[in-house]
């Protein structure tokens, strides 16, 4: 839980009017308001007004530098699961909408609606093990009638042709909107698409305060859920961007006709929120009056709730506006008593749960098979972990393919012992990867030299056979000399290549083998002892066959045996441990 009391800001809008009476400076400004020679000497009109903040920024500040002191926190907060809320109030002309929405004329006048939507979908991607969801509502609250501006079923003419949001209290005390749409956006031109459909269908009007004045607040939410791997858990948060209308004195500005109307819908919705803000800020009251109008009630979490809310109050310094300006930092004072309650908003995927159970189930019906045995949930000791992993190694080293890896039947042993396995051969993949020239089976040292010394042997036998070639060659050509004599002597055809091959060999080099082999001294040696190895090969497959056939007896006599165990064990009659079955031992005997 984050307890923490509402940040407010002051920004001060760039005017070409005349200035005064203002001074600002890092975290606080200051009015001073000269008095008045018609008031009279006696006056007591305060003139002198020091108003502090979170951070003051001037006239000069840029879009970006208030997107990274202001809202960058409350969107990482939003997609960490919690809730935030940022809303722009001030009174109309003094820059509200261009703080929050922007600029359309030039990129970096963008507002912090879309720098939000950048900065959250550049954060999914600095982390791609975790699932990331993004949902957008835009709700307007014009003469305190709601309107979904995202409405993509019908084109629009008008504000009536929208359809109408209706509040609903559950039983909870909380507030449900009806008929607001919610759309997904996977990219960031599809978020910044529904910005744009939002922002054609808002009300806006020509004041004599601003040539586009927006005559109503409105709400721009972004819902981000979040979804880690391998985690049952799912983040929900929501970051609400609110465009509060300006206020405005009727009596200065002169409107009438809609106008007047909207003014007077916008000050009254106005005075119902200083009203929940100054019931918040006493703590002797104990009825907080959200249901007066349709915002507050949206902004029930936002004030006092579970909610982390920061406040942008905008001013003109222009002297014709410094009550208005005043006015409104009294209030931001007011709304810095606040104190929320916020909290990472998390539940569980039943899907997953449901999964791991199943998984569990699973377990304890292996486990439930071990009749006879004691099933312990506590994890292994460093003495077992130890031990299998031994065992597992000295099955790997070994060269017997009957070798069996023999663990206890503990399934908290067999499941590491599986795991080990998988680490292994993960291993040995990453080995093989890194260096392709290796090898990935390891040969044992008796192996290895055996295949040497019988490289050894082969090179030797190669070397013999290529001498006693090359002097059936010599032979060859000098009996071809005395058989030609005088005659002109023609070049030979050019020989083929040697062939190693024993069963390729020409007429010649058969000869000289056949010759080498008959005179060689060890001959006869040679030929006893592969007679002697043909008999002893097929003594030891008679004695194999019966060996397989005495072990294929003895484990169907085992699984007999287990399964009378069992079946004992199951129907209550192996109460007495050392009475003997004769079944049992029958089959022993067998």
């Amino acid at each position: 839980m984050v307890k923490e009391g509402i940040k407010i800001f002051l920004r001060a809008k760039p005017t070409k009017g005349k200035k005064g009476y203002t001074e600002l400076e890092n975290e606080e400004i200051t009015f001073h308001v000269p008095k008045e020679d018609s008031d009279g000497y006696i006056n007591n009109k305060k003139d002198l007004y020091k108003f502090k903040f979170e951070e003051v920024f001037p006239e000069v500040t840029q879009q970006d530098s208030i997107f990274e002191k202001v809202c960058k926190n409350a969107a990482e907060s939003a997609k960490n699961g919690y809730n935030a809320t940022i809303f722009a109030y001030g009174q109309t002309g003094s820059g509200k909408t261009f703080t929050i929405t922007g600029g359309a004329e030039r990129y970096k006048d963008r507002g912090m609606i879309p720098r939000s939507i950048s900065f959250i979908f550049q954060s999914f991607e600095k982390n791609p093990t975790a699932a990331y969801t993004l949902h957008i509502s835009y709700l307007e609250i014009y003469n305190e009638t709601g309107y979904d501006l995202l409405d993509p079923a019908k084109e629009v003419t008008r504000l009536e042709d929208l359809p109408r949001v209706h509040l609903q209290e559950d039983m909870d005390g909380n507030f449900h909107t009806r008929n607001l749409s919610v759309h997904q956006a996977n990219t960031e031109e599809d978020a910044l698409n529904l910005l744009f459909m939002g922002d054609t269908n808002r009300m806006t009007a020509e004041t004599p305060m601003n040539m586009a004045s927006t005559r109503s607040h409105c709400i721009f939410t972004l819902y981000v859920s979040c979804k880690e791997h391998d985690s049952p858990t799912i983040r929900r948060g929501k970051l609400h961007l609110v465009d509060l209308a300006g206020s405005e004195r009727v009596a200065k500005t002169g409107v009438s006709g809609t106008i007047l109307n909207e003014a007077k819908n916008i000050n009254l919705s106005l005075h119902f929120l200083e009203q929940v803000i100054i019931a918040l800020s006493e703590k002797s009251r104990t009825h907080i009056p959200y249901r007066n109008s349709m915002m507050t009630s949206m902004l029930r979490d936002s004030l006092g709730g579970n909610c982390l809310t920061t406040m942008v109050a905008t001013v003109s310094l222009e002297k014709s506006n410094i009550d208005e300006s005043i006015s409104t930092c009294r209030f931001a004072q007011r709304v810095a008593l606040i104190k929320n309650d916020a909290v990472c908003n998390e539940e569980v995927d039943p899907k997953l749960v449901i999964s791991r159970l199943k998984k569990e189930i699973q377990n304890l019906r292996d486990d439930i098979t071990l009749a006879g045995r004691d099933i312990s949930a506590d994890p292994l000791t460093d003495e077992e972990l130890l031990m299998c992993r031994e065992r597992v190694n000295k099955y790997i080293e070994s060269v017997d393919p009957e070798e069996r890896l023999n663990i206890d039947a503990d399934f908290r042993k067999i499941h590491f012992c599986f795991q080990f396995l998988k680490h292994l051969l993960r291993q040995a993949k990453t080995t093989s990867t890194a260096s392709p020239t290796s090898h990935s089976t390891i040969i044992p040292a008796h192996v290895e030299k055996e295949l040497a010394r019988l490289k050894e042997l082969v090179s030797q036998r190669d070397t013999e056979i290529n001498i006693l070639v090359n002097l059936l060659k010599k032979e060859r050509g000098q009996q071809g000399d005395r058989q030609q004599g005088d005659r002109q002597q023609e070049s030979p055809p050019p020989r083929p290549k040697p062939n190693r091959n024993v069963k390729n060999l020409s007429q010649g080099r058969q000869e000289a083998f056949d010759i080498f082999r008959r005179d060689y001294q060890h001959n006869r040696a040679i030929e006893l002892n592969k007679s002697e190895l043909k008999s002893r090969m097929k003594e030891a497959k008679l004695i194999g066959g019966t060996v397989n056939k005495s072990r294929e007896k003895i484990n169907a006599l085992k699984s007999s045996i287990e399964q009378r165990r069992i079946a004992l064990a199951v129907q209550g009659l192996a109460g007495d441990v050392t009475a003997e079955d004769p079944k049992e031992e029958e089959l022993k005997h067998a």
